[in-house]
C-alpha cells in the first residue's frame, strides 16, 4: 500500500467529509481551498493551492481533523496554524504533514521549530519541551491517538471522541465510512430501528454485543449533534 494510494486517494465529497467532521461545510471548503473575506483573499489552510475541487482526499481528512481539534481546543488564529502546516510541508518535503506520524514521533523538535517559525503563542502550542524531551500537548496527544499509523501513514481514523470506542473510519473499508468490526454502523443502526435487538445484530454480522453498542451509541450521538 503506497503512500500515494492512501493519502491522495479521494474518498469524500465536502459535504460528506464535513458531516463525519462534524463541521459547517463552509469552514471545511475555506481550510481547504482559501477564499475572500471582508475584501481580503486568504490562502487555504490545509491545501498548498487552492485546486477548485470539491472532493477530499484521505489525507485532507485527517488534516482536517487535527485542524478542527486544533482549533475548538485553543481557537489558535488560522494565520499561525497556517504558517505550521505549510512550514513542515516545506521541510518535510510532503504535501500533507499532519497525515504523516513523524511530525508527533520522531519529528517534534521540527513541530517545535515550526511553532517558533510561525511566532505561535505557548498557550496554543503542540508541542513543548519538558525536561529535555519534547511532549505532544493534550490537542496533539488526543489527535495523535484517534489514529491508526503505519508506515508513518495515517491509515484509520476514530470518529468517535471517546477513546474506548472501536468506531473507526478506514479508506479501505467500508467506502470509508464509520464501521465497526468491519460493518458499517449506519447499517447497524438502521437496522436496530426496524426492530433487531442488540443480541440479534451481534449475531448477524458476527460481531459482539459490546461492539453494536458501541456502533449504536456512536450513531445516536451524530444524529443528535
Amino acid at each position: 500500500m503506497t503512500e500515494v494510494a492512501v493519502l491522495d486517494r479521494e474518498m469524500y465529497t465536502e459535504a460528506s467529509a464535513a458531516r463525519l467532521l462534524r463541521l459547517a461545510q463552509p469552514t471545511l471548503h475555506y481550510w481547504l481551498e482559501g477564499g475572500t473575506r471582508r475584501g481580503k483573499t486568504y490562502q487555504p489552510i490545509i491545501r498548498a493551492e487552492a485546486t477548485g475541487s470539491n472532493r477530499v482526499t484521505w489525507a485532507e481528512f485527517i488534516e482536517a481533523g487535527l485542524v478542527r481539534q486544533y482549533r475548538r481546543v485553543h481557537h489558535v488564529p488560522m494565520a499561525e496554524l497556517r504558517a505550521v502546516i505549510e512550514y513542515l510541508r516545506d521541510k518535510m518535503g510532503v504535501p500533507y504533514p499532519l497525515a504523516h506520524a513523524t511530525p508527533y514521533v520522531s519529528g517534534r523538535q521540527l513541530l517545535m521549530s515550526a511553532q517558533e517559525h510561525a511566532g505561535l503563542d505557548a498557550d496554543f502550542a503542540l508541542v513543548a519541551p519538558v525536561s529535555g524531551q519534547y511532549v505532544l500537548l493534550p490537542p496533539a496527544e488526543t489527535f495523535f491517538q484517534r489514529v491508526t499509523w503505519g508506515a508513518d501513514l495515517a491509515l484509520q481514523w476514530r470518529p468517535d471522541e471517546r477513546a474506548d470506542s472501536p468506531v473507526t473510519i478506514d479508506p479501505d473499508v467500508r467506502f470509508g465510512t464509520p464501521a465497526v468490526g468491519g460493518i458499517s454502523t449506519e447499517i447497524l443502526y438502521e437496522q436496530s430501528q426496524s426492530g433487531e435487538d442488540e443480541s440479534d445484530l451481534a449475531e448477524l454480522f458476527n460481531l459482539t454485543v459490546p461492539q453494536v453498542r458501541w456502533a449504536l451509541s456512536y450513531e445516536l450521538a451524530n444524529r443528535a449533534a
